[in-house]
């Protein structure tokens, strides 16, 4: 590859960490090429960008956008393949529904994200990132919260005028 084409292909992947708030480090080096087909469907329906990478290419790209992903360059070894995402858990759900449907699946794996400014590395952190809220998650579990004492008072204001109503109704029959 010469050199203008790997500054062009380091601008378009710095770009691509720019967009994205998460992303994924993952290893898909033994799917065949109908799991990698299945993969990248599974992908696209879920609004995650896969993109294949050369380590080197993705490292300097890192080194352009800025911040310290230093925790990330020993995962940039082998085969890998990035996952970018704009809710923080959809590529580890992914992940973990590929690997439950496929049974027998050992990869896509996990090797590291960069997932709301943290670093987690290693495949045991799957199940702590599949865990992460999303932003609209925590808003509709805040309201829900907010929202809960008051349908608290509407119900026991509701439930104890009827039951006024009702002793009333049966005095004044007597």
């Amino acid at each position: 590859m010469k050199k203008e084409d790997k500054t062009i292909v380091i601008g378009k992947l710095a770009e691509t960490v720019k967009a994205y708030p998460n992303f994924y480090l993952t290893d898909i080096e033994a799917l065949n090429a109908e799991m990698t087909s299945k993969l990248r469907r599974a992908c696209f329906n879920q609004d995650v960008k896969l993109i294949v990478v050369k380590n080197s290419l993705f490292r300097k790209a890192l080194e352009t956008v800025g911040g310290d992903f230093s925790q990330l360059h020993d995962s940039l070894k082998g085969n890998t393949a990035v996952m970018f995402s704009q809710v923080a858990n959809a590529p580890a759900r992914l992940i973990k529904d590929f690997l439950k449907s496929n049974k027998g699946a050992v990869k896509p794996q996990l090797k590291a994200a960069y997932v709301q400014e943290s670093f987690y590395v290693g495949a045991d952190n799957l199940e702590a990132l599949v865990g992460i809220k999303s932003k609209n998650e925590l808003i509709a579990d805040i309201i829900a919260l907010l929202q809960s004492p008051a349908k608290n008072v509407i119900s026991a204001l509701q439930s104890s005028g009827n039951t006024i109503l009702g002793v009333l109704e049966t005095l004044e029959k007597k």
